[in-house]
């Protein structure tokens, strides 16, 4: 697509991070054939049996390896595109130097009429900016989930200032809902039993499809 003079010529998102959204539906696939191993043998089995012999291991499986195969998804991604992750990392230095600005300004204020009750130490300036970008994306990721359209004009809204950028969010908001579905695969190694081990299993299934939405969305 056309972009303006002081970008690169930018692939669509689903270009950038198509190494990423194949593992992710990879992974997705791999999660309901882990709850079929557990569900298909009870499905099968007499009504009268008791006991019913299932198969972990498959849960056990893609909750192990589901971040590992992430990884290397965004590493093939960043090798494919490494002219483009240099004008991300240049326009995340951007964002961030904005984001410490606006972070050091606020401190300024905070010091002369302090918030911090019982001697709680109060974010430093980078810390500050770091978290701006994180609780931006954990925003989005939440309205894209309740509202996509409504999601867009916050993305927006959160860019308008010039301290986080369209992308960044977006990336930061695909990180979120990962990390919610890895969350629910860990869980799922730990389940007290096979049919919770499933259903953690299939629990992760939208967060993981909210991060392809969100991995594929381009928004200019």
């Amino acid at each position: 697509m056309t972009v303006t003079s002081d970008r690169l010529d930018m692939p669509a998102r689903r270009r950038r991070h198509a190494r990423l959204i194949a593992a992710l539906t990879t992974l997705i696939g791999a999660c309901a054939e882990a709850a079929g191993a557990v569900y298909q043998p009870i499905a099968a089995a007499p009504p009268g049996q008791g006991a019913v012999e299932v198969n972990l291991l498959p849960c056990h499986q893609v909750s192990l390896s589901a971040a590992l195969l992430l990884d290397l998804a965004r590493s093939e991604d960043e090798a494919g595109w490494s002219a483009v992750v240099a004008w991300e990392r240049q326009e995340s230095r951007r964002t961030y130097a904005a984001r410490c600005a606006v972070a050091a300004a606020q401190e300024l204020i905070e010091e002369a009429d302090p918030p911090g009750e019982h001697g709680v130490p109060l974010p430093t300036v980078e810390q500050a900016a770091a978290m701006d970008l994180v609780s931006a994306g954990t925003e989005v990721a939440a309205q894209w989930r309740a509202d996509p359209e409504a999601a867009v004009v916050l993305v927006h809204e959160l860019a308008a200032g010039g301290e986080l950028a369209v992308d960044e969010i977006l990336d930061e908001a695909t990180d979120a809902a990962v990390l919610t579905g890895l969350l629910a695969l860990h869980e799922a190694r730990t389940a007290p039993d096979p049919s919770t081990a499933a259903e953690l299993c299939l629990g992760a299934v939208p967060h993981i499809a909210l991060a392809v939405a969100l991995a594929s969305a381009d928004l200019d």
